[in-house]
């Protein structure tokens, strides 16, 4: 394995975000203080417990994942739309590495980000609510997995999109709509039908129940269904990344 490749690309990565910290972090940041101070200390002293938890802690896993699948879509699919747009793509493809190493520190840089993230926004709700973990190191694993997962997807995004217009597509009119309508907020045995229903055909409901399991130990969906709908997050665009460099998909052309 080329570890030196590998530990450039990923640098390069991370000194990338570190020269856009004020968008990668701060903002995100700052924007989910909002809603923890919105929703968690104002309307979360107002409404009743949901499945036994205060308002204001129960939406902290469900905003910090709104915060992370977000910027992990985003920071991926960027890393390798960059040199796709710059035509720097060539040197990459060029250079002594695998697809698989390639891979690796373009998704790795990316979920690093990801839960970097995570643990500031996560530290920040402190501030606002109750936050509690039961079980921290499944909360670490599901986090990093889930990351991983929304990277993969990134970067095969990164490789579809043929301009920045496309490139925000999916991130913002699919993953942030399903990511609000996916148990953020609510729980699933709050609604009524057919809205019950409806909600539990939307995989991103399962990632956020699973998370939420790891902090308070509830969940509104049994939790190997959260981990078999994270194992298909992660398996899916892996798949359809190992195609792409097979085939030479958008990256050759």
């Amino acid at each position: 394995m080329n570890v030196q490749g590998v530990k450039s690309i990923y640098r390069f990565e991370m000194a990338r975000w570190g020269r856009t910290l004020w968008q990668s972090l701060v903002t995100p940041v700052i924007t989910t203080a909002l809603y923890f101070l919105v929703f968690g200390s104002a309307i979360g002293s107002r409404m009743s417990d949901m499945a036994g938890i205060p308002f204001g802690s129960f939406i902290v896993p469900g905003l910090i994942l709104l915060s992370v699948l977000t910027q992990a879509l985003m920071n991926a699919s960027f890393g390798i739309f960059f040199p796709k747009f710059t035509g720097t793509i060539y040197e990459i493809l060029s250079a002594p590495l695998s697809p698989i190493e390639t891979v690796t520190a373009y998704v790795g840089a990316a979920a690093t980000k990801a839960v970097i993230l995570a643990l500031v926004t996560l530290a920040t709700a402190t501030l606002f609510v109750d936050v509690w973990v039961t079980h921290p190191l499944l909360m670490v694993l599901f986090l990093i997995a889930i990351s991983i997962g929304f990277c993969l997807m990134g970067f095969a995004i990164g490789i579809w999109a043929k301009n920045f217009e496309q490139l925000q597509v999916i991130p913002l009119l699919v993953v942030t709509p399903l990511t609000f309508l996916g148990g953020v907020f609510y729980s699933v045995n709050a609604i009524g039908e057919p809205w019950r229903t409806v909600t539990l055909l939307n995989p991103i409901l399962y990632l956020v129940a699973g998370y939420r399991w790891t902090f308070f130990g509830v969940s509104d969906v049994p939790v190997w269904a959260s981990i078999a709908v994270m194992a298909a997050a992660i398996l899916l665009p892996l798949a359809a990344i190992v195609w792409v460099f097979r085939t030479g998909y958008r990256l050759k052309s």
